[in-house]
């Protein structure tokens, strides 16, 4: 029963990842490819504030969504104004960058050897959420949550303007709208969404090291994206429970682990072609990625 919970507890903190990447690029348009930075930034100041500081949940999710928010704005200030390939350039730079200093900047993130001991989130700074029964419980109600969230955002005025800049943004600059402006909140909601998925799963690893932060991570909640479908909600909510679910699957047909690894690579990539080709909408897309 624990494996199970624990399957769907990160399951959830996936739906967050994959809702956040969603916003910027089946909405705005822009191909991301650093969501990963965020996730390990937002860990690594819910690390932070969870061991310095006696904050409630709420207080801490704030604090950390808000900075890694604000640290979008490194990434986002000039490259939400190129185009195509030189803005997925940008973001690559933005998560080689941010990994790098993850690993070696060893006086603040302990490098490769991590963060070990970090406690777990306190709802109210009184009651603290510990064992697997209580994370289940938080991160059903945080990933219900953002999914009505993202979904009243994207039927929103300031959705459909996201979505009006990705049809034509010339009409909608000729219209009297800033497309730099809203790409530039949808870059910084969706970091900080990203990060408050960093501060579920730092506190309910308790637990972080660069590692979980790479390149490939980023890679995977794309590839999550593009298998569910991009430009609505449930379409992330299905590429998230076919990553995370598919590996796990593989267990019980008896494999061993290093056969399995590599087969759920090769599922993976074989899936997004054919997806590509046969759907390029996704699974539950109703748009394609231009």
């Amino acid at each position: 029963m624990e494996y199970i919970l624990h399957i769907v507890i990160m399951l959830n903190i996936y739906i967050l990842l994959v809702l956040s990447a969603n916003l910027p690029v089946g909405l705005a348009n822009l191909l991301s490819i650093c969501q990963a930075a965020f996730y390990g930034i937002g860990a690594y100041f819910s690390a932070y504030f969870l061991m310095r500081f006696q904050l409630p949940f709420i207080a801490v999710a704030l604090i950390v969504m808000t900075l890694t928010g604000l640290c979008s704005l490194v990434v986002s200030f000039a490259p939400v104004k190129l185009k195509g390939d030189y803005f997925v350039l940008a973001t690559l730079a933005f998560q080689m960058i941010v990994f790098t200093v993850l690993y070696n900047w060893t006086d603040v993130t302990r490098g490769p050897y991590g963060i070990p001991g970090i406690p777990s989130v306190k709802l109210f700074g009184i009651m603290s959420i510990s064992g697997i029964y209580g994370y289940f419980i938080l991160t059903a109600v945080l990933s219900g949550s953002v999914i009505l969230l993202f979904r009243k955002l994207k039927f929103s005025p300031y959705g459909r303007v996201l979505t009006a800049i990705r049809s034509d943004e010339l009409s909608v600059s000729a219209l009297g709208r800033n497309p730099v402006h809203f790409k530039t909140w949808a870059f910084f909601i969706s970091a900080g969404f990203s990060g408050l998925a960093g501060l579920i799963y730092a506190s309910y690893i308790s637990y972080i090291d660069p590692t979980s932060f790479t390149l490939d991570e980023s890679i995977f909640i794309l590839t999550a994206l593009f298998i569910g479908g991009i430009g609505n909600v449930k379409g992330p909510v299905l590429g998230a429970l076919f990553v995370v679910v598919t590996p796990e699957i593989l267990r019980f047909v008896g494999l061993p682990d290093a056969v399995a690894a590599n087969l759920r690579q090769i599922i993976y990539g074989l899936t997004l072609v054919l997806i590509m080709y046969l759907r390029p909408q996704g699974l539950w897309g109703k748009i394609t990625l231009k």
